[in-house]
């Protein structure tokens, strides 16, 4: 290696131009071997540079997002979801809602893929470059009720009006008790037409009232939640029930979504 070349990768270092710095000797060699033309050569090179810095923003971006796993909208069965309007689902994957400050609620029985959507869905925004965060509903009501009592309310609140898209998983699967549920509100009031929402459930709109213990608050909820916002109801079989089902170990329970 020249010292010449050893300088460049020096200063590529400094500048955090990593990838260029890995690969700057052997496109160099390439593209003498090719005569190439130096604006090709420079091109190329830092193609790589961008891609690689890309990469890793995503890579970080998903890692702060929190995701329970890391699942697409190309691994999930439509098929065996044939309530599911794909269309719609491809809409939502345009990211335009989050733009838009809007809400996406995914209502349907356990085990249909509410969790899988959400999840694919803030895949995409983290790809697309939004700052996304995921959190089950209770974790979420704990982490108010502990800084309300702390009187760091105003700082949690702060950190989850921070991302571009925040999802919340499972409300309804236990109730939320009335001072839960009123924290609940300013978090959702805090986002209004602010920062878009994903949030599972369930439970149909009409059963909110018994999640939150006062039909009021829930009223209040439904009422920034459903202003701007996309309603996918999932009437299908659990997905965690499907192997078992088609070895006739199990029959599929009848589920019904009111």
């Amino acid at each position: 290696m020249s010292a010449q070349i050893t300088r460049i990768q020096e200063n590529l270092k400094a500048l955090k131009l990593f990838k260029t710095h890995e690969l700057v000797e052997s496109f160099l060699e390439e593209a003498s071997k090719n005569n190439q033309p130096y604006s090709d050569f420079l091109d190329q090179l830092l193609k790589q540079e961008v891609v690689a810095k890309k990469e890793k923003n995503i890579a970080m971006r998903t890692c702060l997002a929190k995701f329970p796993f890391v699942k697409t909208l190309e691994s999930f069965d439509f098929d065996f979801q044939p309530s599911i309007d794909k269309k719609r689902i491809k809409e939502l994957a345009t990211c335009r809602f989050i733009d838009n400050g809007e809400n996406v609620i995914f209502l349907g029985p356990p085990g249909v893929g509410k969790t899988h959507l959400a999840v694919a869905l803030g895949i995409k925004a983290v790809t697309e470059g939004y700052r996304t965060y995921f959190t089950q509903a209770m974790p979420l009501i704990a982490s108010l009720s502990k800084a309300y009592a702390e009187n760091r309310i105003e700082e949690r609140l702060k950190f989850y009006c921070q991302p571009k898209l925040l999802i919340i998983d499972e409300i309804g699967y236990i109730p939320i008790d009335r001072h839960g549920a009123h924290l609940f509100f300013q978090l959702v009031s805090r986002r209004y037409e602010r920062g878009a929402l994903i949030l599972t459930s369930n439970r149909s709109f009409s059963q909110w009232n018994e999640i939150f213990g006062d039909p009021v608050i829930a009223t209040a909820i439904l009422d920034r939640m459903l202003h701007h916002s996309t309603t996918i109801n999932i009437k299908g079989n659990s997905y965690r029930l499907k192997e078992k089902v088609k070895a006739g170990l199990i029959r599929q329970p009848e589920v019904t979504q009111s």
